[in-house]
C-alpha cells in the first residue's frame, strides 16, 4: 500500500530543487496541513535512521539531501563528476541543446533516444546549460550558459559550425511533431 510518506519520498528523491508545501499538496491533491505533517514525520524518520539522506526544510520548502556525515564522500564524488572529461553521450546533449536551445527535456530525449535526466544534471553541475521554467505550461527548457560560450571560445552560439541551418532544421521540427524517436537525426547534429 502507497502511503503519503512514500509518495512525499518519492516526490523529493526526483525533484531537482526544493518543493515548496504549496507544490507538494497540488501534486497529491491533499490539504497543505496534511503535507506539513507527512513531512514531520518523514524527516523524523530519516534524522532517526542514521541515513545517509536527510529532509531540509527552509521557507517552506523541502528538499531531500544527503547527510552532512556523508559530505565528504558526496563532495569528492561531484568533484571528480565535474572536473573530469564529458561523456560522449553528454557531448552529444550538450550539442543537441547548443544547436536546438532552448529545448525541453521531452525533446531532447526524442533526440538523443534514451531518458536524458542525469546527462542534464552532470551539465548543470558543471555550469554547462541552464534551466528556466515555465510557470504557465509547467515545464522547463534548457539552455547553454554564457560560461558554455566562454569555454568554447566564441562570441555567440551563430558562430557554431553550420549553426543556422542544424538550428532551424525542418527534419527535427517535423520529426518531434510526429513525437518518435530521432535516434536517425541525432547522428546529423
Amino acid at each position: 500500500m502507497v502511503t503519503l510518506k512514500s509518495q512525499l519520498e518519492s516526490l523529493l528523491f526526483v525533484a531537482n530543487k526544493p518543493l515548496t508545501v504549496k507544490e507538494l499538496a497540488d501534486l497529491l491533491k491533499i490539504k497543505p496541513n496534511e503535507v506539513e505533517a507527512a513531512m514531520d514525520e518523514l524527516s523524523a524518520d530519516y534524522a532517526g535512521a542514521g541515513s545517509g539522506l536527510q529532509i531540509i526544510k527552509n521557507n517552506g520548502k523541502y528538499q531531500m539531501v544527503s547527510s552532512a556525515e556523508s559530505a565528504a564522500i558526496v563532495q569528492e564524488f561531484i568533484k571528480d563528476e565535474t572536473s573530469g572529461e564529458l561523456s560522449r553521450p553528454s557531448l552529444e546533449a550538450l550539442t543537441v541543446i547548443a544547436y536546438r536551445g532552448p529545448i525541453t527535456k521531452i525533446d531532447l530525449d526524442r533526440i538523443r533516444g534514451v531518458n536524458c535526466s542525469l546527462i542534464l544534471r552532470n551539465l548543470l553541475i558543471r555550469g554547462l546549460i541552464e534551466e528556466k521554467a515555465d510557470k504557465e505550461k509547467a515545464i522547463s527548457f534548457y539552455n547553454v550558459t554564457i560560461d558554455f560560450i566562454r569555454y568554447l571560445g566564441i562570441n555567440k552560439l551563430e558562430d557554431l559550425p553550420d549553426y543556422v541551418r542544424l538550428h532551424q532544421d525542418d527534419t527535427i521540427a517535423k520529426i518531434l511533431s510526429r513525437e518518435e524517436p530521432m535516434a536517425v537525426v541525432a547522428d546529423t547534429l
